[in-house]
């Protein structure tokens, strides 16, 4: 069910943590946080869908200045109930167009959530936000899976990537258009429940077309944050793209 706080409202902000707690595991949290130390180089970071803070609050505790944007209030009221939550400063809106009065070194955005921006349009706007808010110098970093179409079989357009006695999970996906959704089923006490998340998939050129039209170019591009070598068998990219020190 969709409310003022979206697709991430007070049902899913309950469970968000347990839900996703292998994200929050050290072994993913920390070359990530280590990556975005490296590219604010003493600067500030703004993270863009800053959720309940899995990145914010580590990268802030090891000195970076983090500003959030997030829609969801529901998911930003947890983050602020965790130890230094209350200390990080965060604007309620669309991260495609929100603006904050401020200039920033690095701009983040992770766990596919770029994919949130259900139209190109959106997902265009938000990289033109982004390069209003960096300095010059300053980074884009975007982590995102590659669209799993070579799972789907002839003439099929649905993706399990979840099975078990009590919940069923799948994507399904219009190849025509690039829009998906994640679906899930489950059963507890004799009840079911289903939910359904729409993303738009984004193909790696696609994202870098969209950072030049807002004047940014590639840096880096990675299959994950140990930075290692992006490939045709990579299921995730970590890219970077750099605003100009001077205007072209």
């Amino acid at each position: 069910m969709i409310d003022e706080d979206g697709y991430f409202g007070e049902r899913v902000a309950a469970r968000y943590d347990e839900s996703s707690r292998e994200m929050a595991d050290p072994t993913v949290v920390t070359p990530a946080v280590d990556t975005l130390v490296e590219l604010a180089d003493g600067g500030k970071a703004l993270e863009l869908g800053i959720g309940t803070g899995r990145i914010a609050l580590p990268l802030a505790a090891r000195g970076v200045p983090v500003h959030g944007i997030d829609l969801s209030r529901a998911m930003v009221a947890r983050l602020r109930e965790k130890p230094g939550g209350d200390a990080i400063g965060v604007t309620i809106g669309d991260f495609a167009t929100a603006r904050v009065d401020a200039a920033f070194s690095v701009a983040y955005l992770v766990f596919n959530t770029i994919m949130n921006l259900t139209t190109q349009a959106a997902q265009v706007a938000c990289f033109r936000n982004v390069a209003a808010h960096l300095q010059p110098g300053g980074r884009f970093v975007v982590e995102v899976m590659m669209p799993d179409l070579r799972r789907l079989p002839p003439g099929q357009d649905v993706v399990p990537f979840h099975v078990s006695a009590t919940r069923w999970a799948y994507d399904l996906y219009d190849v025509a258009t690039q829009s998906m959704s994640s679906n899930y089923v489950e059963v507890s006490g004799g009840r079911g429940g289903f939910r359904s998340i729409p993303f738009r998939y984004v193909w790696p050129a696609e994202l870098d077309l969209m950072a030049q039209m807002a004047g940014l170019h590639l840096q880096h591009r990675w299959s994950g944050w140990q930075r290692e070598p992006f490939t045709s068998d990579s299921a995730q990219h970590v890219s970077v793209w750099e605003k100009p020190l001077l205007p072209d």
